[in-house]
């Protein structure tokens, strides 16, 4: 069956069937929370300042709704208000991970900012990590019937170009049949978006998308959300800390100020 575009069709009364529900809670682990507040305490260390910086939320890949770590890419420019990231990058950090693990959303710090939400720059950033970790992370989430006026049955050999003409869709069958109905997968994943401050507020998100196989349609959603700590049994040792501290010191990049010459671009 070929199907041009069932996107443009109109479609009435539609039946939809759930096979698997989306997240509506993060679910964390306090090791992989303990280590996103060290960050921001070993920027201030660091740097003496406070800046923006950015990581990834990291699962395994038998569970990717329960985040487990906190990775740090490469941050191009820390400004102390601003972060950026591209889905180049997300794409080498992920290379640079085991097999076994997965991202499954971002985080990152407002610093010291007075401002305690997700901003215009989040959204444009989450839209690009939510595109990546969906083209990985995705399931069969519905069965929704596609239902299309002046649908064209035919059968076998029997037809013709010509028969092609009729209808918005032809549907040919190797029997004859007097009613077809056409259901399509919908496929569906999430990400998670979390924003922590340096007095140990934080916000989150979960953002979803979902794509019709057949018709194309896709639906973003988001939703806020609450997160639900539990205990793995791994705690951030001393010599841990040392090596964050140490990555913190690669990773970031810290930028006083913007140039005037920037500030046009």
């Amino acid at each position: 069956m070929k199907i041009k575009s069932l996107a443009g069709l109109k479609k009435v009364d539609k039946y939809e069937i759930m096979l698997a529900e989306l997240p509506q809670e993060i679910c964390m682990t306090r090791y992989a929370r303990d280590k996103a507040y060290k960050i921001n305490e070993l920027v201030r260390h660091l740097f003496q300042r406070s800046y923006e910086w950015y990581g990834f939320t990291l699962a395994d890949n038998q569970r990717p709704e329960l985040i487990v770590d906190i990775g740090l890419p490469k941050n191009d420019q820390n400004l102390e208000n601003y972060v950026g990231l591209a889905a180049d990058k997300i794409a080498e950090f992920r290379d640079s991970l085991p097999e076994a693990t997965v991202i499954n959303g971002w985080i990152h710090s407002h610093g010291d900012l007075d401002y305690r939400r997700f901003s215009e720059t989040d959204t444009i950033n989450q839209k690009t990590v939510l595109d990546y970790v969906t083209s990985l992370l995705r399931l069969p989430v519905a069965k929704v019937e596609v239902v299309i006026k002046d649908l064209a049955l035919l059968h076998g050999t029997a037809w013709s170009a010509e028969d092609l003409k009729n209808g918005s869709v032809s549907l040919v069958t190797d029997n004859p049949v007097s009613e077809a109905r056409i259901w399509e997968t919908e496929y569906g994943g999430f990400c998670y978006a979390i924003v922590v401050g340096d007095d140990g507020w934080h916000e989150q998100e979960i953002h979803c998308k979902k794509r019709g196989i057949l018709s194309g349609r896709t639906f973003y959603s988001k939703i806020p959300a609450s997160i639900r700590l539990s205990d793995d049994g791994r705690l951030l040792t001393f010599t841990e800390v040392e090596a964050l501290e140490e990555e913190v010191r690669n990773q970031l990049a810290p930028v006083a100020y913007v140039p005037d010459k920037l500030e046009g671009l």
